[in-house]
This record gives structure tokens, C-alpha cells and sequence, in this order.
């Protein structure tokens, strides 16, 4: 039993240590998963402002107003 734990133990310092040196962009779209998930299950209800936003950003980005690359 007590290797059971210890392995366990290890998982999961190597997995806290992951965690640390992800990248921001990789937690930005772990964060964007985790939102899209809950809004798509229905436990968090979109912003209908915010997605105002974002599809005027997304109609800027697309005239090339803003200089940004597509993605």
C-alpha cells in the first residue's frame, strides 16, 4: 500500500511541476477549454456584451484595422 501512495506522491509532483512551467499561452487556452466546456454544459451562461465584443474585434481584425495577423 504505502508504494501505491508513493507513486501517487511522485504523479503528482511531476504533474505540480508541468503545471509550473507551462507557458502563458498554454494556459490561456487550457483557461479557454475549461470556459468553453462549462458554458457548453451549460453551467456558466455567456456575456451576450462580451460576444458583441469579440465579434466586432473579430470584423476589425478581418478589415486588417488593427495590423494583427489572422489566426
Amino acid at each position: 500500500m504505502k508504494a501505491y501512495v508513493d507513486r501517487w506522491k511522485a504523479v503528482a509532483e511531476i504533474e505540480q511541476q508541468e503545471a509550473a512551467s507551462a507557458s502563458i499561452d498554454l494556459r490561456w487556452q487550457q483557461l479557454n477549454a475549461v470556459v468553453g466546456l462549462a458554458i457548453g454544459l451549460g453551467i456558466l451562461k455567456a456575456d451576450p456584451s462580451e460576444q458583441e465584443g469579440y465579434l466586432r474585434w473579430g470584423e476589425l481584425r478581418n478589415t486588417g484595422i488593427g495590423n494583427y495577423p489572422k489566426p
